[in-house]
């Protein structure tokens, strides 16, 4: 069967990559937070495994919703190949800082296109991606809040262990 061709659209092809390549990296925050999932069930810390579980979950709904609207506005959505992911880390603590900055990289990234949507007048994407900046505010918070308990509560005794029920606790009631 051929490929249709689409009509034209007002999508701009810089857009167009922009939005793809962040498909590609909402895809590869899921992998890592399924990578970090494991990491903590294999090291007894179940209720941060579940709350990985469900970060992985968002960021695979994060990388539909911006597929889905290349879809919607007649551009070309690509399935991303995902690269090698962490699998190990050196501490618990570790694998909250590579989720803050994994977080931190990706509003940067959200940023850079809202202001390329801007400079190229696509208001369309540009509203689009606003649920981006602000679900990017919550990730953000969620992932210092739980790299502030390490702080907060301490590492020493039972420290671990109540860090990791607290973290549990963090994000579990949204969709």
């Amino acid at each position: 069967m051929k490929d249709l061709l689409r009509q034209r659209t007002s999508l701009k092809e810089q857009i167009e990559i922009l939005l793809n390549n962040q498909v590609k990296m909402e895809a590869e925050a899921s992998a890592k937070y399924l990578a970090m999932a494991s990491w903590c069930d294999r090291n007894g810390y179940k209720h941060s495994a579940a709350y990985f579980l469900r970060q992985a979950d968002e960021e695979r709904k994060h990388m539909l919703r911006i597929f889905n609207y290349l879809l919607t506005v007649g551009g070309t959505a690509v399935s991303p190949a995902i690269s090698e992911v962490q699998h190990e880390y050196p501490s618990f603590r570790s694998v909250f800082e590579t989720a803050l900055q994994s977080e931190i990289n990706v509003t940067t990234s959200i940023n850079r296109i809202v202001t390329a949507s801007r400079a190229e007048e696509d208001y369309a994407t540009e509203n689009f991606l606003q649920w981006f900046v602000n679900e990017q505010i919550e990730e953000e918070d969620n992932a210092r809040r739980a790299l502030e308990l390490f702080d907060v509560i301490g590492e020493e005794g039972t420290g671990r262990y109540q860090i990791d029920k607290a973290v549990g606790k963090l994000n579990s009631d949204e969709e």
